[in-house]
């Protein structure tokens, strides 16, 4: 974090003073305000601070330059005056600006003019103020804005594979902000977009995304994003040494996340809802269907606001709901559902093996992999389940979904001590997914041999996952299935999430 420069020490300076000191500690923080009784108790405080009118230029010259500035006084002609010598002396820093006690509509244009942004202390209670200046959300916006203006050239905002409404939503989004800041972006994706829903929110909204092949040159763009999933060439098509300027995610990582611009938001359930934290907090104006698209990601990662939602969730929902097209909404959720699809969810239920409230079913070959959390969600409503892993497979490789409502089982840790060792997977604690490498599968032409590899597949993957399922954290699973491990390749790390 740079330098933050507080200028003016009033009822907001104080708070933000306080928030940043709780964040982010005393050492980065330096606060120029003519209250000298507020500077000894700042300097009490271990927190630099001179006392100076904050409207003086040579009062504000601070030996580095700030990533951030707040005008935080309370007085409004005097954060004018402030505010109009910190954008002279500071071009590049972010600067937050509060509207102080009495400002008419000249100084709202003005202070709009000249700040990143603008906290009207009059209309807003304390915990807002908070959150607007110095949370998560506004602090990495203002990156994120100066990282994109950075940008020189076209930008590729990539979706994880598959992706799923949140990925979408979100990398539409993202292009939005992107486009108004004056960068050339386009949303693009490995895979397919094959569950039916998914296809539905995109050709009925009329979403612009771009399908890449997996040896689709990008040399035709300058830099890269990646939204809702973290490390490149992990659940992507990206080579994994890809320079990455920005990442915006809400699942937790699995390992060190490149970037120029990071934000990891794991207390929110949904991408979609940092990036309408974005939208609204820049000012800019929502496309009805990116809103739809955003409000429709909220609810699918959050089933609806009962599978790990926060405030946060609901106050994007609530942003979305002026804008998003209710009508479109309904047609996405009420799609038909393709003959594959319901014979797959069939063959998971005839071929379903139970052990106490958990139950396990191998589809055999997919034709289509978005059929497998459907079916995993089907079996989940059978009476007494409370956990479910669907897997099958296509060509030499085996995928995996699993749902659980159980509140002592974490399934992303559960399909990460299962199948790590042999593969990749990750998730949430109620929904996670993993893909395996059966690589011996490539090497058999016999179909009765095959069939028998796949049976011994399906036993290795069915035990693992019930060992885990029966074993505390840090046991590791039993030695007898460790036996089959000759099965598999080794492939890439866990991934950050799966399709819905």
């Amino acid at each position: 974090m740079g330098l933050q420069l507080v200028l003016g020490c009033g009822t907001v300076g104080r708070q933000v003073v306080d928030g940043l000191v709780e964040r982010a500690g005393t050492n980065r923080l330096f606060v120029v305000t003519d209250d000298e009784n507020v500077v000894e108790a700042l300097r009490d405080e271990s927190i630099r601070a001179r006392a100076a009118d904050p409207a003086d230029p040579d009062a504000i010259a601070v030996d580095e330059e700030p990533t951030t500035v707040f005008v935080g006084g309370d007085r409004t002609d005097e954060n004018l005056s402030t505010l109009e010598n910190a954008r002279e002396r500071f071009p590049d820093a972010s600067i937050v600006a509060s509207l102080g006690g009495n400002p008419i509509a000249t100084d709202r244009t003005r202070f709009r003019e000249l700040a990143d942004y603008v906290v009207d202390a009059n209309s807003a209670i304390t915990d807002r103020v908070l959150e607007e200046t110095v949370g998560p959300s506004v602090e990495s916006m203002l990156g994120l804005r100066q990282q994109l203006s950075s940008i020189d050239g076209r930008l590729a905002v990539v979706m994880h594979d598959n992706p799923d409404p949140d990925a979408i939503a979100s990398a539409v989004a993202l292009v939005d902000i992107a486009n108004a800041l004056g960068v050339d972006a386009e949303a693009c994706y490995f895979g397919e977009i094959s569950h039916q829903e998914n296809r539905a929110m995109v050709n009925l909204l009329e979403l612009e995304l771009r399908q890449f092949d997996d040896d689709e040159s990008l040399e035709e763009f300058s830099a890269f994003a990646l939204v809702d999933h973290s490390r490149p060439g992990v659940n992507d098509g990206l080579p994994e040494s890809l320079h990455v300027d920005v990442v915006i995610d809400h699942h937790p990582p699995r390992g060190p996340v490149p970037g120029e611009f990071v934000e990891l938001r794991e207390q929110v359930g949904a991408t979609s809802t940092i990036m309408t934290e974005y939208l609204d907090g820049l000012g800019l104006e929502f496309d009805p269907a990116t809103a739809t698209a955003l409000l429709y990601g909220i609810r699918i990662d959050t089933n609806d606001f009962t599978r790990e939602v926060s405030p946060a969730d609901f106050r994007a929902a609530s942003i979305l709901s002026e804008y998003a097209d209710a009508g479109i909404l309904a047609q996405v959720e009420q799609p038909t559902i393709d003959g594959e699809t319901l014979e797959t969810i069939a063959r998971a239920i005839k071929n379903r093996i139970q052990s106490g409230s958990v139950t396990v079913a191998s589809v055999g070959q997919l034709t289509n992999r978005d059929a497998l959390p459907q079916a995993a969600d089907q079996l989940l409503a059978i009476e007494g389940i409370e956990t479910t892993l669907v897997f099958g497979f296509t060509d030499e490789m085996a995928y995996l979904s699993a749902r659980s409502r159980a509140t002592d089982v974490d399934l992303g840790e559960t399909l990460r001590d299962a199948f790590d060792r042999i593969g990749s997977a990750g998730g949430h604690a109620d929904m996670a997914g993993a893909q395996l490498e059966v690589g011996i599968l490539g090497d058999v032409d016999d179909e009765e041999e095959v069939g028998s590899i796949v049976s011994v597949v399906e036993e290795v993957i069915t035990n693992r996952f019930l060992e885990a399922i029966q074993t505390r954290p840090g046991t590791p699973v039993g030695a007898y299935m460790r036996t089959s491990e000759w099965l598999f390749t080794d492939t890439a790390e866990s991934e950050d999430g799966e399709s819905a």
